[in-house]
């Protein structure tokens, strides 16, 4: 019997779940708890399951989402999670086509991008995703910080204090709109995510527990970081070995950002510090007075994002000189792929369908890791991803398009 690929109703949910479930190595066991759940945080016309007689042997979501580009400006964005296929029914194509029909509905709507957190590199490229952001979490060695132990108060004149539910919820989604409106790569979060964080609405699986909230003020008053932790309660004969896990760190200054991690290093009987997703090129490691005293834990891909609308990408973010560039994108699928002119200056850009010869040939996964400002041409050439057709162009893209520091998303989905 042929397999179905359809859209999941209210009555095919709790199967849904359970071949999501199977597909991520987990058994197969749903409550009714998570069951209600999910009815609330999914949208059914875009969430698809592939049926084989009648069984859910593969499962596909997305949902609408803003990404923070170059220079500020949110974009649309058709973001995609729960995507596993059972074990049985693997290189069947289910995915291809659970994936094109989700990014033709989301060109339809005029999604500028689509966005996913990848499990495995090799998956995404050949649907036209590209890895735009990278993340490096650390872990702090505390005794070796080099930090005077006699004051934990910030140098700049502000100060750190424990902050209650209320406060959180009041505090924490304006200063993330204020984060996010500053760094490429973030996205939008929702209320129920900030009730999640402060466990006021916690997951039926996997729930915070004992997690402490911390705001960072400056010397005005403004609130300008939050910090979110757990900490264990590991002792070893009668000496303390505990480890605080970072949930979440939001900083809008490098002062706010020294203030939360000099506290956390301060916190009696912590050894140990495990900072959550970072930066690529965070100053973590120079916010302690030995930075040998956080190494690398983990540093790996983490946002990849696939182009649909290449002008309406191009034309949203800024630049930081006066250039043009035309790109030749190459996309199988057909939804970005064509010739288009860049011009660019600091005040702004145009992008248009051209006849104009290509300067810069490239897949369109390529392009999405360039668009964020990553990732270099010289070095997807140098890789033999990019093709130079006019002398000078793979200058003039990283002028353009390559940024000063590293675009970063904090949040998983």
């Amino acid at each position: 019997m042929d397999i179905e690929v359809r859209t999941v109703g209210d009555d095919d949910l709790p199967q849904w779940m359970r071949a999501m479930e199977v597909g991520f190595l987990r058994p197969p066991e749903v409550s009714e708890d998570r069951i209600a759940y999910r009815r609330t945080r999914y949208d059914p016309a875009r969430t698809q399951g592939a049926y084989d007689n009648g069984r859910c042997v593969a499962t596909f979501r997305s949902f609408a989402q803003e990404l923070t580009v170059v220079g500020g400006a949110p974009v649309p964005a058709d973001a995609v999670s729960n995507v596993t296929v059972s074990p049985t029914h693997r290189r069947r194509g289910l995915l291809s086509r659970m994936m094109a029909n989700d990014l033709r509905l989301a060109k339809e709507r005029g999604d500028a991008l689509a966005t996913l957190i990848a499990a495995e590199f090799p998956i995404y490229g050949r649907y036209g995703f590209g890895p735009a952001t990278w993340f490096t979490e650390w872990h702090i060695d505390v005794a070796r910080a080099a930090l005077d132990p006699r004051h934990a108060g910030p140098e700049c004149g502000g100060r750190v204090d424990f902050a209650d539910t209320a406060e959180i919820l009041e505090a924490g989604p304006a200063l993330h709109d204020r984060f996010r409106a500053r760094q490429p790569g973030a996205i939008d979060l929702s209320h129920d995510w900030w009730r999640e964080l402060t466990g006021v609405n916690p997951r039926p699986y996997n729930p915070a527990k004992d997690r402490f909230h911390a705001l960072y003020r400056s010397a005005s008053g403004e609130i300008g970081g939050l910090v979110s932790y757990r900490a264990d309660d590991k002792w070893e004969r009668k000496l303390p070995q505990n480890t605080v896990t970072v949930d979440r760190l939001t900083a809008l200054t490098p002062a706010a950002e020294r203030a939360l991690w000099r506290f956390l290093c301060s916190i009696d009987w912590v050894m140990h510090i495990t900072s959550g997703v970072r930066g690529p090129d965070d100053l973590l490691p120079y916010h302690l007075g030995d930075p040998r005293a956080a190494r690398i834990e983990q540093h790996a891909d983490y946002l990849w994002i696939r182009p649909l609308d290449i002008p309406r990408l191009l034309e949203a973010r800024t630049y930081p000189a006066e250039g043009s560039l035309v790109l030749e994108i190459q996309d199988k699928a057909g939804l970005a792929d064509g010739r288009y002119l860049l011009e660019a200056t600091p005040q702004g850009a145009a992008c248009t369908r051209t006849n104009r010869p290509a300067e810069l040939a490239l897949g369109v996964a390529d392009f999405a890791a360039l668009y964020l400002g990553d990732e270099s041409a010289t070095r997807l050439h140098a890789l033999g991803r990019v093709t130079e057709e006019r002398p000078g162009a793979l200058a003039t893209s990283d002028l353009l398009l390559h940024t000063a520091r590293r675009p970063w998303c904090p949040d998983i989905f």
